[in-house]
C-alpha cells in the first residue's frame, strides 16, 4: 500500500472529525468564533458555514483522490497556522478557535497541529508512488500503539489529579452520627483488643451479608483498611451479633473509629467511600487536637 494513500486516510479522518465536531455542536462551535474577532452572530454563522463547507469539500476531494485536493488542503491548512501565529502574536492565546467543536483554543498545540497537517498535505502527491511492505507497516502500527498507550497514561494520570483536587476542594463527607445509636463518643471499648495495638487507629465496620449495599462498598473498605495507620476489622451481623448488641449497632453499613487506647473518636452510619474516609478524618482531627493539648 502506497504511503501517500495512508496519509490521505488520515487526513480525511482529521477533516472528517472537525466538521462532525462543528456540527454536533453547531451553537458553542460558533461561539467560539468569537475568538477570531468575528463579533457578531451572522459573521460568525457564515465563518462557521464557510469552515464547515471547505472541510468537507476537502474531505471529499481527499478519500476520492481528485487531483489537487492535496495541494489544496496544504493551503488551507497553511492559512489556519499562519492565522493561529499572527492571534498568538496579537496575545488571543487561550481564546477559543472553534478548530474542532468548541473546546478548540488558539496556542502552540493548535499551531503545530496546523503546520504538521499542512506538511503531511503536500507530502501526498510525493508519496503517492512509495510503497511500503507488510513488516514496515507492522513497526509503523506498532509505534503507534505505544505513542497512544503513553497518550492514555498522561491522560489517565492528569484525569487521576483532577479527580483528586476535586475531592480535596469538596473535603470530607460526614457521615450519618446519632448520639443514642452506637457506642458514645469518648468511651473506651474492650473490643480495641482485637486489633493491632500499633495502628494509631482503628476502624470497626459493620456489615452484613443480607445488605446489598454493604457488598458494594465492600472494595472500598479494603482500601481504606489498607492505609497506613489504620487497623481495620469486619464484623458481620449473623457471626458478631453480640458485638453488635453490645455497642448498639442500628444498622448496616455502620462505623466506629477507635484511637489506640480504645476510646471511640467518630461514628456513624456511610453510604459512600467518601462517608467513611470522614469519619477516619474526623478522628485524625480529633488525634491533632488532644496531641496538641
Amino acid at each position: 500500500m502506497a504511503v501517500g494513500a495512508v496519509v490521505r486516510v488520515l487526513l480525511v479522518a482529521v477533516l472528517a472529525a472537525a466538521v462532525l465536531m462543528k456540527v454536533a455542536n453547531g451553537a458553542s462551535s460558533r461561539a467560539a468564533l468569537l475568538g477570531w474577532g468575528l463579533k457578531t452572530g451572522r459573521s460568525r454563522w457564515a465563518g462557521w458555514s464557510v469552515l464547515v463547507a471547505v472541510e468537507t469539500a476537502l474531505a471529499v476531494g481527499l478519500a476520492v483522490d481528485i487531483r489537487g485536493a492535496a495541494e489544496a488542503a496544504a493551503v488551507v491548512f497553511a492559512g489556519f497556522a499562519l492565522a493561529i501565529g499572527v492571534a498568538l502574536g496579537r496575545g488571543r492565546a487561550g481564546a477559543p478557535c472553534g478548530c474542532f467543536g468548541s473546546r478548540s483554543s488558539i496556542g502552540r498545540l493548535s499551531l503545530t497541529r496546523a503546520v504538521v497537517l499542512a506538511a503531511a498535505s503536500a507530502s501526498v502527491p510525493a508519496l503517492s508512488g512509495v510503497q511500503m511492505s507488510t513488516q514496515h507497516w507492522l513497526v509503523v502500527g506498532v509505534l503507534i500503539a505505544l505513542v497512544a498507550i503513553a497518550a492514555l497514561i498522561v491522560a489517565v494520570l492528569a484525569l487521576a489529579r483532577e479527580v483528586g483536587e476535586l475531592r480535596l476542594s469538596l473535603g470530607p463527607q460526614s457521615a450519618l452520627s446519632i448520639d443514642s445509636e452506637g457506642p458514645e463518643i469518648g468511651s473506651r471499648l474492650s473490643l480495641i483488643d482485637r486489633f493491632d495495638p500499633t495502628a494509631p487507629l482503628a476502624l470497626a465496620v459493620f456489615s452484613s451479608a443480607t445488605c446489598r449495599l454493604c457488598q458494594a462498598l465492600a472494595p472500598a473498605i479494603r482500601l481504606v483498611g489498607r492505609e497506613p495507620g489504620v487497623a481495620l476489622q469486619v464484623f458481620d451481623e449473623a457471626g458478631e451479633s453480640d458485638v453488635w448488641r453490645t455497642l448498639a449497632v442500628p444498622g448496616s453499613p455502620y462505623a466506629v473509629v477507635m484511637n489506640d487506647e480504645g476510646q471511640v473518636v467518630s461514628k456513624g452510619t456511610f453510604n459512600t467511600l467518601a462517608q467513611l474516609e470522614g469519619l477516619l478524618a474526623a478522628a485524625e482531627r480529633m488525634r491533632a487536637v488532644t496531641a496538641g493539648g
